[in-house]
């Protein structure tokens, strides 16, 4: 059960209820945790918009997008995240099978998407500077440098939300995963 108070979506005024438009108009719904945010900081809601528009725009393929956000949920423990992004994974192409890999960070059989993986998940889970063998590990792979840097705010991105719903423990409008 959420914790914070949420406005409903068609009861919304000025800032929050232009952001809920459109997002209705290209989700087809306002996700809970979008109108948990919008409610409460309409500018936190546009600045998060803004973010995954520029990352969508990016050089990274949806499917990595993908696993990016559900790596980084389940190191949060972001039950909320986990199911909205296993659904976004699949709209990506990924595989039930894939995405339960990539949240254990084992093998999906696909190296580079490997990898990735395996570089965010040690990213998110250390402290301190990365080794530089990590980052050597993704390049190698075929990561670019630009890549690097997108991957670092795809992270922060999901980080934001995966905050937001740890806190509130948003009531989930995805899917529950087993």
């Amino acid at each position: 059960m959420s914790r914070l108070s949420m406005i409903q979506p068609a009861e919304a005024t000025g800032a929050a209820a232009e952001l809920f438009g459109n997002i209705k108009k290209a989700a087809g719904k306002v996700p809970n945790a979008y109108a948990t945010i919008g409610s409460h900081s309409p500018d936190a809601l546009a600045s998060m918009l803004v973010t995954e528009a520029t990352i969508a725009k990016g050089s990274l393929s949806k499917s990595d997008i993908e696993a990016i956000k559900l790596a980084v949920s389940e190191a949060a423990g972001c039950d909320y995240c986990l199911a909205a992004h296993t659904l976004m994974g699949k709209l990506a192409g990924l595989t039930p099978e894939a995405m339960k890999q990539i949240r254990a960070n084992a093998s999906t059989g696909d190296a580079k998407r490997d990898a990735l993986v395996h570089f965010v998940h040690q990213l998110v889970t250390t402290r301190g500077t990365l080794p530089a063998a990590a980052l050597k590990a993704l390049r190698t792979a075929g990561y670019s440098e630009r890549q690097v840097i997108e991957i670092a705010l795809v992270i922060s991105s999901i980080t934001f939300t995966n905050l937001v719903n740890r806190i509130n423990d948003t009531t989930l409008d995805f899917p529950a995963i087993a």
